[in-house]
This record gives structure tokens, C-alpha cells and sequence, in this order.
């Protein structure tokens, strides 16, 4: 039987527990509003206000108790709002930020990381990353300097360096990064050539555009610093990318070609420069063998000179048969002229050297170096021969 049906024992089924010690009175279960009454009189209390007592009049108990409850609903948002005003007093910055901080809208200072304390309702905080490295593309189509159309893809590397002028100079600094990154591409590609721009000049174009875009962003004071500009591809527009494709294929061959030259440059050269070494020390020895030779043959006629003063005719028949002795041993005929006759003699050494060696070669000798030695042999025969002359021709003259 449910503990609520009539004719049962509700007192002892009755789950709020106002039955059988009360006397058996049904009461229902406790109000809500009295619920609420009692804990703002026990907050009443605490507060140093008086409670709602209980008691025979109770008039004069609710109107105490509305009373109590309204203090009570006045000191409980006290205590929210200060714990709210507290909350929103103190807040931290990080390593990697910095905080702007406006005070009724004006600028006030700039914080450091760390525990800051800030004027709730009258300070505005802003938090600005000033460490890490953001990225902006650009991309599109431009007239370079000889009017030809080029396609760039750029990338930019910024961070922001000055966060008071990042906050309250530029209302969107991004976008501000956007048009001048445009404005400086466009500038420095119009003052390109188009080869220049697809090839060699493409690294020193990245250069220019940071540094003009870098002077942009500090004219606007937009706070921003430049850490990198990459120029990642230059292409022609699509209707004449075969024919610039040829073009590239036709200076790869111009720069293999050179590189081949250089390389046989590089081996020539030095072999050039090592004969050319050689032949001038190879000169330097010749000019100083003919200098010694020649200083040689001075003092030796200085010193024939010196004895050609003291006997001047005995040098000279000496140097006459020094000479005869020099030509006379590479000849195979001596023609012999004395001064006793008119007649000269003839000698014919070639035949008696074909004689003499053809007997050497009968007796089974060398004929070629039995014939030098009867040439020799005949040779100073006719020496002595025409000094024995020469003598007795003296002694008749004296």
C-alpha cells in the first residue's frame, strides 16, 4: 500500500518524517521559501545581523526576516564583487609576450613578463606575441622593366618588434604587411629585366624587396620587422613557358661549355707556364755558359797577347801551325808550299789512307779505325815534315 492512500498508516510511510512524532499531524513536505528564510537568517547571523526567531508573533518575525534577507543578498554581492575585482587586478605575461596596457583608452606603458597588477574597470590589457616568427604570402603577375609579364610567388618571415605601435598605430597590421609587401614586389620588379628576374637576379630581387619593405612598414608604424624575404618561384605567363624552357636549356649548354673551357684552361695553362719556365732558365744557362765561354776566351788572348808582345814572331809561327794542326786533322789532301822552290807538293793522304787501309783490312784489322790512325799518323809526318822545312829554310835565310 502506498504510504500516501487513505485508510493506511501514512504516519509511519510518510518519507519526510513529519508523522507519528508530531503528534500524527500530516504537514506535507518543508517549503522551499521557508528553506531560503532559514539560510539567510543563519547568513543574517553571521554577518552580525539579527536572526528570524521563531516565536508567538509572526508579523513582526517576517518582517524581520525580509529585512535580514535583503542585507544579506547586499553583503553576498559584495563579496562576489570584490573577489571579482581582485581576480581581475592581477595578470601574467609570458616570456614570449609583452603587454600594452591603455588606461581609459590612452596609452600607458608597456609590461615585461612577469605577475602584473592592472586597475579593473579602468585599465585595458593587451597581449601582443612579440618572439615567434609569423609567415605572409604574396602572389601575382608583373610587368618587369622591358614589358614582358612575369609570375612571382613570394613568402615574408616577420615578427612584431615594437608592440605599442603593433596595438595602436595600424588598425590591422597584417593587412597593412599585405599592401606594402604588394607595393614593394611590384616596384622592384618593374625596375628588372625579365631574365634577370627568372634567373641570376632572382636572389638579389628577394634582397631588395625585404630592405624596400622594411622602410614601408617603419613609415607606417605598423611595429612590424622584417626577419626574412623568399622569392619562391618566377615563371613566365603559361603561353611562352616551352619557349623560355629552350632558352634555359640553351644556357645550361653555354654554362657547360664554359665550364669545359675553363677546365682545358685550367690544364693548358699551368703546362704553358711550366715550358715557359723552363725555356727561360734553359736561356739563363745558355747566356751565362756564353758569358764564362767568352770571359774564358778573353783571358785567353789577353794572355796570347801577352806573350805576343814579348816574342812576337815565335808567337805568331806557333799560332800559324796551331792552325795548320786544327785544319790539317779534318782533312784527308795537304797541299804543301815551301819557300826553297817554286813548286808544290801535293800530298794525297785520302789515297794513301784507302792504301793503308786496305792492307789493315788484308791483314784482318778495322779498316775504319785503321784508316784514322794512318790519317794521324800522316798528319804529323806532314807537321814534322814542314817544321824540318821551315828550319832549314831558316838557317839558309840566316
Amino acid at each position: 500500500m502506498a504510504w500516501n492512500e487513505p485508510g493506511g498508516n501514512r504516519n509511519d510511510n510518510d518519507p519526510w518524517g513529519t508523522g507519528g512524532g508530531r503528534g500524527g499531524n500530516d504537514q506535507g513536505p518543508p517549503d522551499l521559501d521557508e528553506a531560503l528564510k532559514k539560510g539567510l537568517d543563519k547568513l543574517n547571523r553571521l554577518l552580525g545581523g539579527k536572526g528570524n526567531k521563531s516565536g508567538g508573533n509572526g508579523g513582526s518575525s517576517s518582517s524581520g526576516g525580509g529585512a535580514g534577507g535583503f542585507g544579506a543578498i547586499l553583503a553576498l554581492a559584495a563579496i562576489i564583487f570584490a573577489g571579482y575585482v581582485i581576480f581581475q587586478s592581477f595578470y601574467t605575461v609570458n616570456e614570449q609576450e609583452r603587454a600594452v596596457v591603455l588606461r581609459f583608452g590612452e596609452f600607458s606603458r608597456t609590461e615585461t613578463p612577469g605577475l602584473r597588477f592592472k586597475v579593473p574597470l579602468i585599465d585595458s590589457v593587451y597581449l601582443v606575441r612579440v618572439t615567434n616568427v609569423r609567415n605572409a604570402e604574396s602572389t601575382g603577375q608583373m610587368l618587369t622593366q622591358d614589358e614582358n609579364l612575369v609570375s612571382v610567388d613570394l613568402q615574408v618571415q616577420y615578427r612584431v618588434g615594437d608592440a605599442k605601435s603593433y596595438v595602436l598605430n595600424v588598425r590591422d597590421s597584417n593587412q597593412a604587411l599585405a599592401f606594402a609587401t604588394d607595393s614593394a614586389l611590384r616596384h622592384e620588379v618593374g625596375s628588372s629585366t625579365l631574365d634577370d628576374v627568372l634567373t641570376e637576379g632572382r636572389a638579389e630581387l628577394a634582397v631588395r624587396v625585404e630592405q624596400r619593405l622594411q622602410s614601408f612598414l617603419e613609415e607606417y608604424g605598423t611595429g612590424l620587422t622584417i626577419v626574412r624575404v623568399n622569392v619562391e618561384s618566377t615563371q613566365p605567363p603559361d603561353a611562352v613557358q616551352d619557349a623560355f624552357r629552350e632558352v634555359q636549356r640553351a644556357r645550361e649548354d653555354e654554362q657547360q661549355v664554359k665550364e669545359e673551357a675553363e677546365t682545358y684552361r685550367n690544364k693548358v695553362v699551368p703546362e704553358a707556364r711550366g715550358r715557359a719556365q723552363r725555356l727561360t732558365e734553359e736561356a739563363a744557362a745558355y747566356k751565362e755558359e756564353v758569358i764564362e765561354r767568352a770571359r774564358g776566351e778573353t783571358s785567353r788572348f789577353l794572355a796570347v797577347l801577352d806573350v805576343y808582345q814579348t816574342a812576337p814572331e815565335v808567337t805568331r809561327e806557333r799560332m800559324y801551325i796551331q792552325a795548320l794542326e786544327g785544319v790539317l786533322s779534318n782533312t784527308s789532301k795537304v797541299l804543301v808550299d815551301t819557300q826553297s822552290s817554286d813548286n808544290m807538293m801535293y800530298l794525297p793522304l785520302d789515297r794513301l789512307t784507302n792504301r793503308s787501309g786496305a792492307n789493315t783490312g788484308g791483314q784482318g784489322g778495322s779498316g775504319s779505325s785503321g784508316s784514322d790512325i794512318d790519317i794521324k799518323t800522316l798528319s804529323d809526318q806532314v807537321i814534322q815534315e814542314l817544321r824540318g822545312r821551315q828550319d832549314s829554310g831558316v838557317r839558309r835565310s840566316r
